[in-house]
Parts: structure tokens; sequence; C-alpha cells
């Protein structure tokens, strides 16, 4: 019986998609940089990596955590102090 996953899908978890990837400048508001980091520490994984991840999520309509990520982003942004939401990325202004 064959796997309900396409083919793409399925040699895409076995073997390794090869990328070029480049050094980049970008500014990010500093109490969620501190999030991202820490919660890139707490998977095991680089903070690029951790981006990358979310974005290819984003980009596909998907959830990139799972309820207990969740539960740790909430815990870090508490930490942090991070009191912004998706509501504030239209709203956010830096101070002069």
């Amino acid at each position: 019986m064959a796997s309900a996953k396409p083919k793409a899908a399925r040699e895409s978890r076995s073997r390794p998609t090869e990328v070029v990837r480049v050094q980049t400048g970008v500014r990010i508001e500093s109490r969620l940089l501190k999030v991202l980091k820490a919660l890139a520490e707490y998977k095991g994984m680089t903070l690029g990596d951790l981006l990358e991840g979310i974005v290819l999520h984003a980009l596909e309509g998907k959830t990139p955590f799972s309820r207990q990520t969740l539960r740790k982003i909430e815990e870090l942004k508490g930490i942090y102090d991070l009191d912004l939401g998706a509501r504030a990325s239209h709203r956010l202004e830096e101070k002069a």
C-alpha cells in the first residue's frame, strides 16, 4: 500500500535540502530577539534555523510550534517582559 503523503513530502524528511545562506543585518525589537534567542537555545538550534522554520511554516499558513513550545514561549515572554503580540506588528515605532 502506498503512503498517503506525496513523494516529495516523504523525500524531504529523509534527506537534507542543500541551500545557500547569506549573512544579513536585520533590525528587530530587542525583547523579541531575546525571546527568540532563548527559544532557539531551548530547542537546541541556531537562531537562523529557528527563524527559517518559523517563516517557512508561516508562508504555508501553518503554525510552527507545538502546545508545549507555545507554553515555553509564554514563559520566555514573561522573563523578558515581552508584551507585544501580532496586533502590534504594524504599530511599532522606534524611540528617537
